[in-house]
């Protein structure tokens, strides 16, 4: 069989869907070898050294179960606490302006430490710098429990700081090691998430029954961070044989993303989202005992909006991934989470499963914005740009909004302004979405 060489024009190369590259008919290792060849002409001729920027890691099926746990980490520092954020604030004697800082903090170290994730993975690599984190988050979620007000904020924000890490460059790991499988990696690992989530709200309020306190309940999330870094540390291998395929395709352009008005939609739309979500993970449960019900049976609300979130992330990400546009799945994921909002709003205790149904389906977002964030750019290089870019700056905007929650809370005495405010952003949200969604590159 003779080798077919075939001359790609850059506009043809930038038209192809990002994770995909025009195939030679090769035989053998012949087609490796141009891709070696073809890195090496890159080098020479003065190109961005970003597109060379990261050293993909082994993309195994036991790297997969990596990503999952080590998604499983990313969520029930967060839903734990809150699930018994009330008990927490009694024993220490806090206010309810505190307990609004505390739910601020993972959102606002997520955005602060967001910014360092590309450095650290240039420096120390993708494997080491989400084992970094991993280890790191265990500490944070042990610090958290051992003394008063200050260990509980100190160790919050060093659990999520290290999460922080991790929401960066698993996006990366996923563009680099699966660039023809970003959708189903992609549900894999957001579906996971969800489901530590859920596990964290709904076993916390119940371990704190058993125990008869919150500090043993909430330090037993350390044990989940440990075995992801235990199977984290087998699983992932840089490969060192071959640069990234993504980078090799497509070089990165220069020029900051800054400069890009999608690049801007994008890291928005991550902030609205994200700024929905971590309300609802923060003050859900404290929405429902106002209005009535039990903590065990809000923490258990707050859970099936996490469960929610895992078939949703499974079945939606490929379909995401697959679809010409993405428009018409944040315009339909920001109706249904509109439904459930305004279900709190007006009837709280007429359905409460179907709001949290609804608001759960809606919140299926995440995973889209995910995937934006990969199917928008060329190479991992740009992927890992735009993804602290929309991360760092989006949750740095999100860690205003559960923060008001409870001030706005606080002025009126109940959740009705407090709630029309996140119904004001998920509006915002929806827009953004449709916006950029429409197919093309930052």
């Amino acid at each position: 069989m003779f080798g077919i060489v075939v001359r790609v024009s850059r506009e043809q190369r930038e038209q192809q869907p990002p994770g995909e590259r025009i195939l030679l008919d090769l035989p053998g290792n012949e087609e490796q070898t141009l891709l070696e060849r073809e890195s090496a002409a890159l080098a020479d001729s003065g190109a961005p050294t970003s597109a060379r920027r990261y050293t993909a890691l082994v993309g195994s099926a036991l790297l997969l179960v990596g990503v999952a746990l080590a998604a499983a980490n990313m969520r029930p520092a967060v839903t734990s606490l809150a699930s018994v954020l009330g008990d927490i604030r009694s024993s220490l004697g806090q206010t309810a302006t505190w307990a609004s800082l505390l739910t601020t903090v993972p959102t606002l170290c997520f955005g602060l430490a967001g910014i360092a994730a590309p450095f650290i993975a240039r420096r120390i690599g993708l494997a080491r710098g989400i084992g970094l984190a991993l280890l790191v988050l265990s500490v944070g979620l042990t610090v958290r429990v051992v003394d008063g007000p200050t260990a509980v904020l100190a160790g919050t924000f060093l659990a999520c700081g290290a999460i922080a890490i991790c929401n960066v460059l698993v996006p990366v790991v996923v563009k680099e090691s699966f660039p023809n499988r970003i959708g189903m990696a992609t549900g894999v690992y957001t579906s996971v998430m969800a489901a530590g989530g859920a596990l964290g709200s709904a076993l916390t309020p119940r371990l704190a029954e058993a125990t008869g306190g919150w500090r043993l309940p909430l330090a037993t999330w350390a044990l989940l961070a440990l075995a992801a870094l235990c199977v984290w540390s087998i699983a992932a291998r840089h490969d060192k044989a071959t640069p990234p395929a993504a980078a090799q395709a497509t070089p990165d352009r220069e020029g900051s993303l800054l400069r890009s008005p999608l690049a801007w939609v994008i890291t928005l739309f991550f902030a609205m989202q994200a700024l929905i979500a971590y309300v609802v993970m923060g003050w859900l449960p404290e929405v429902f005992i106002g209005a009535g019900l039990d903590i065990a049976t809000a923490g258990l609300l707050l859970s099936v909006v996490m469960v929610v979130g895992v078939p949703m992330s499974l079945l939606t990400g490929p379909l995401i991934a697959r679809s010409r546009t993405q428009s018409g799945w944040a315009l339909g994921l920001g109706g249904l989470a509109a439904i459930g909002i305004l279900g709190l709003l007006i009837a709280p205790l007429w359905a409460p499963l179907l709001w949290t149904l609804t608001l759960g389906t809606g919140m299926a977002v995440f995973p889209l914005a995910l995937t934006l964030i990969s199917l928008r750019t060329r190479s991992a290089s740009e992927t890992a740009r735009l993804s602290a870019m929309a991360q760092s700056l989006g949750y740095l905007i999100a860690a205003t909004g559960p923060f008001l929650f409870g001030v706005l809370h606080d002025i009126t005495g109940d959740w009705d302004v407090s709630l029309l405010m996140i119904l004001g952003v998920l509006t915002v949200q929806t827009v953004l979405g449709v916006i950029a969604g429409r197919p093309r590159y930052v």
